[in-house]
């Protein structure tokens, strides 16, 4: 399993698309462990001007509150990573139970499973979100990370469950069950570890989803408006009318930095579909 892993990892590094990527990704972790040390204020100081435009002490303004933009959209980095890496990691383990059980396993439970799947999949996502977000108790980013991987693992289900159905089919799995081997341990020692490209192709997919997802229910108001992140920094934006006031960096700032984090995820997807397609590979 950890040759897969490295090898999986080296021909990722390899491809010139998931390398950029894999570079956005991490100045944006180094963004969110060094901001403190980064942000020139507090992200939470008030004692500024209100509504100030872009200034040598402020480089992109202040908000209506009188908050310093710049710490905010560093300080940002930490929820939007979080929430896009934790839902994603969470959906696919999720997937990956699904999809593995269903692929596998033979009569109800592959029934039950299979229909839960569709289900998911035929529920629009967008609308069963704001729903959900809407009437749970409390709002946060835990609130969000909830929303977001309970809608975001049927996908990934739909696709390992197939990946899953074909490799139990094939003569080493077989050879597996004649030697005696249980089922747990075909599954993690001979099926999962053949679904590593799957799996992290299903997570970064899940987490691009999920960054967006998250950026989308705090500008509409469905998260907790006191949190720092990108998408309450729009919210605000929005409400204090940023556009209107020739402020368009608090819009543009926090709405670049969401393209650009869900871009580097998706170039790093491209290097996991050369991982799975040999004849797209770079020479």
């Amino acid at each position: 399993m950890r040759t897969t892993i490295f090898r999986v990892a080296a021909t990722l590094w390899a491809n010139r698309k998931a390398r950029a990527g894999l570079s956005i990704l991490f100045v944006f972790a180094a963004v969110a462990v060094l901001a403190p040390l980064l942000a020139p204020y507090s992200p939470t100081a008030t004692n500024f001007a209100r509504s100030a435009p872009a200034s040598w002490s402020h480089p992109l303004g202040t908000t209506g509150s009188g908050q310093d933009a710049l710490s905010q959209l560093l300080y940002g980095t930490r929820i939007s990573l979080f929430v896009g890496f934790g839902a994603g990691l969470a959906a696919t383990i999720v997937a990956m139970l699904v999809g593995v059980v269903a692929g596998y396993a033979r009569g109800p439970i592959e029934v039950i499973l299979g229909f839960a799947t569709n289900l998911f999949l035929v529920i629009p996502g967008l609308p069963l979100m704001i729903v959900l977000a809407a009437y749970l108790p409390t709002r946060g980013v835990g609130t969000i990370l909830v929303v977001v991987s309970v809608t975001g693992w049927a996908w990934g289900a739909r696709v390992l469950r197939s990946q899953t159905a074909t490799l139990a089919a094939r003569e080493f799995v077989a050879a597996a069950r004649l030697a005696g081997e249980g089922i747990w341990r075909i599954v993690w020692h001979e099926i999962v570890p053949n679904m590593v490209s799957l799996l992290a192709a299903s997570f970064f997919g899940a987490s691009t989803a999920a960054v967006l997802a998250e950026a989308g229910l705090e500008f509409l108001g469905l998260g907790n408006p006191s949190t720092i992140s990108w998408g309450t920094m729009l919210f605000w934006a929005q409400n204090s009318n940023a556009l209107l006031t020739g402020q368009w960096a608090l819009l543009v700032a926090p709405g670049l930095c969401i393209a650009l984090l869900a871009s580097a995820m998706s170039l790093v997807n491209f290097g996991i579909d050369a991982i799975g397609n040999p004849r797209l590979r770079e020479r």
